[in-house]
């Protein structure tokens, strides 16, 4: 009798101990959802009826993560989902697309007049091709790129903070540098991404013909990193960043050359204290700290003088400290830099601010909802529209040099008829999104074909 009052206080106590650990578990889950804006995962059942009291907004490329919840936007409302049986739903205004999923196979179609399209690619150009055009891009009412000239620009999607950019925690006397050049190159590479659209390694190739580059990456490789740093995921290692704070300057090529496409390649050698020699947006000068911060390419120009300049700067220690001039007094006077890090509505690791695919979620449920209060106003919804420049580049060039022969693998020959096709692509798309019903995939490569 005393061995089952045992048995049953035992129980008794572990009931207990589980109805606290659940509610504390829950206060948790509570605070942690108010801390990030109410954005944590709901399913459909608890939401029971949503959808029907607020606009419905589809994932139909996902990339979230999440199934269904009730985002809040400000003082709005919306119900996000990727259940693409909401295609027809009364209740459905929008549809979200990730660029790199977007496809010729899959789209809502047929789209209803109130339907909002919304892009958001942050990407390179040869992730999607198609996009880049302006038959496709207009399709779209709202854009999220890497574009200043879209409805939510990401330029700086690789910045986190000006503060970043001015810090000194990784910049090295010169005096430092210039002892160091001893067992260093003054010029450092880093990329295994080899033969992108840029065809910046066969730029880099010709280059290191006249000065000496460490490459560490796979692409013209010659120099090894520590065994614990060589693989992709140790490239925010701090022991990586202090080698590359080690160099006077670092090779900052692009995979791409477009307007605005601007990533970490750039603003990585700016936060060292390196000097970047930069290939990539053609408009990058309005988007640097300074007017005199980088050492900007130009393509037209022969390796072998920039090779020439760069010996010139290692050897002139006070030409070479006017590129750093700004990072010595922590000013920045790109007003283009300064006024989109300010307004900024997003942030980067910065748990105190929404990211960029949160506002860019909200700014089309917050447009939906201008349109359905017009309507009940009895005026007419308001046109949002993208346009070409919200994601532009021009076709891939091909450096003229002698770059030996190829190994077979070599991606180099497939990007300018890749865009070529795109173009084509492009226009069959469109053909298909304004007949406006289902297509089959033969129906589209004829038309691709026969444009």
């Amino acid at each position: 009798m005393a061995r089952l009052t045992l048995k049953k206080l035992f129980f008794f106590c572990l009931c207990l101990s589980a109805f606290f650990f659940l509610v504390i578990t829950f206060q948790v889950m509570k605070e942690l959802q108010r801390a990030r804006g109410g954005r944590s995962p709901v399913n459909k059942q608890a939401l029971s009826g949503s959808e029907h009291l607020y606009p419905v907004i589809v994932w139909w490329s996902p990339l979230t993560g999440e199934l269904s919840r009730l985002g809040e936007c400000g003082a709005n409302k919306c119900f996000f989902t990727i259940n693409r049986t909401y295609h027809l739903h009364p209740a459905t205004h929008a549809f979200l697309f990730y660029g790199t999923d977007f496809s010729f196979d899959s789209l809502p179609l047929p789209r209803e007049q109130h339907h909002h399209w919304a892009l958001l690619h942050e990407e390179s150009p040869k992730n999607n091709y198609k996009l880049f055009h302006r038959p496709v891009i207009t399709l779209f009412n709202h854009t999220a790129t890497f574009s200043r000239h879209s409805h939510l620009p990401l330029t700086t999607q690789y910045l986190e903070s000006l503060d970043a950019l001015t810090s000194h925690g990784h910049l090295l006397p010169l005096a430092q540098k210039n002892r160091l050049r001893a067992a260093l190159a003054p010029v450092v590479y880093v990329q295994s991404d080899c033969d992108p659209p840029s065809d910046r390694d066969a730029y880099v190739a010709e280059l290191m013909r006249h000065i000496h580059v460490d490459s560490y990456g796979r692409c013209l490789h010659n120099r090894d990193l520590p065994g614990h740093l060589r693989e992709s995921s140790a490239m925010d290692e701090q022991d990586f960043l202090r080698i590359l704070a080690q160099y006077k300057f670092i090779l900052a090529f692009e995979n791409a050359v477009c307007d605005d496409y601007i990533t970490e390649k750039l603003w990585r050698p700016l936060k060292l204290g390196v000097v970047p020699v930069y290939y990539g947006a053609p408009n990058a000068q309005h988007w640097l700290p300074s007017n005199k911060s980088a050492v900007i390419v130009d393509p037209d120009e022969p390796p072998e003088r920039l090779a020439d300049y760069l010996k010139r700067l290692d050897e002139n220690d006070e030409e070479y400290l006017t590129f750093l001039e700004w990072k010595h007094k922590r000013e920045v006077s790109s007003e283009v830099l300064l006024s989109e890090m300010r307004g900024r509505q997003w942030g980067l690791q910065d748990l105190r601010q929404d990211n960029y695919i949160d506002v860019f979620e909200c700014m089309v449920c917050n447009r939906v909802w201008e349109n359905i209060s017009r309507q009940k106003q009895g005026l007419p919804a308001k046109p949002w529209q993208a346009e070409e420049s919200h994601l532009k580049c021009p076709r891939p060039r091909l450096f003229g040099f002698d770059v030996g022969p190829s190994n077979g693998s070599s991606l180099r020959k497939i990007w300018r008829p890749s865009y070529d096709q795109s173009v084509k692509e492009a226009r069959a798309l469109r053909h298909f999104a304004l007949r406006n019903r289902n297509f089959t995939e033969d129906q589209f490569w004829t038309q691709v074909f026969s444009g």
